[in-house]
């Protein structure tokens, strides 16, 4: 039977949502329109907006509202400023065209040596067939960029190295432990509703609190972003669940 993808962020979002211990978790999340992205601007000041469907962080835009009634928007490397509301949202849904977008209130992440990082959690059924986390990694961003992802230009780093300076070296097993929870969280949720899941990517926002956001869930994550690691089990054990559950054929060396 062949493993479950879902692409709609959307659909996933609603699923995850419908639990109480994970909603809290998740930023508002609302569909694309100019209304709404003014009220959501008014309410958190910065928001990202995101295709539903997409991959690799392509198509995401980060918008603020700043004093003085100035407004920008980044896509990419490019960074426009706008005097009013309604000539960047303009502006904006001409780079959307017809595509169907969502907005998502904006979380401001923690840093490691001035840059934005956040972490990948990577869960899979073992081959007991029950949710396991098997990897988390920190992907510190491209100062250049809005996004963190590995194909953007992110670095992949241990999540010890990216917390040293937010948390006591004795408190971060503790802090992988909640990551780790949260991991299988989500994928028994997702699995409520789409029951063939094998494997899930949870991208985590940790925030000035250290409260952990959920920005999204890939279901065709990357096992290959674990080799980057020094503890080279975590990506052995990754493969062989891939293995096991048949995304791959057999075990590369």
């Amino acid at each position: 039977m062949a493993i479950q993808r879902v692409q709609s962020k959307w659909a996933k979002t609603n699923v995850l949502l419908q639990s109480d211990s994970i909603s809290g978790s998740i930023p508002s999340t609302r569909r694309w329109s100019k209304e709404t992205l003014r009220q959501m601007l008014n309410e958190y000041a910065m928001v990202y907006v995101k295709p539903d469907a997409g991959t690799f962080g392509i198509g995401v835009i980060r918008v603020e509202k700043r004093p003085n009634d100035v407004y920008t928007f980044q896509h990419g490397t490019n960074l426009r400023i706008f005097s009013s509301f309604e000539t960047m949202a303009d502006q904006l849904q001409r780079l959307i065209g017809s595509r169907t977008y969502l907005i998502q209130r904006g979380i401001h992440l923690l840093r490691h040596s001035k840059r934005r990082f956040d972490i990948r959690v990577m869960v899979q059924k073992n081959p007991s067939n029950r949710w396991e986390t098997t990897g988390i990694i920190g992907r510190l961003g491209n100062p250049a960029k809005i996004v963190t992802n590995y194909h953007s230009g992110g670095t992949p780093m241990a999540i010890e190295r990216l917390m040293a300076t937010h948390l006591s070296a004795a408190d971060i097993p503790a802090y992988k432990n909640r990551l780790r929870k949260l991991g299988t969280d989500v994928a028994i949720q997702l699995e409520s509703r789409y029951p063939r899941l094998k494997e899930i990517g949870i991208d985590v926002a940790i925030d000035t609190s250290f409260k952990p956001w959920i920005l999204e869930v890939n279901t065709l994550p990357d096992p290959y972003i674990f080799r980057k690691l020094r503890d080279k089990s975590v990506f052995q054990r990754v493969y062989r669940y891939c293995v096991a559950y048949g995304r791959y054929k057999r075990k590369r060396h």
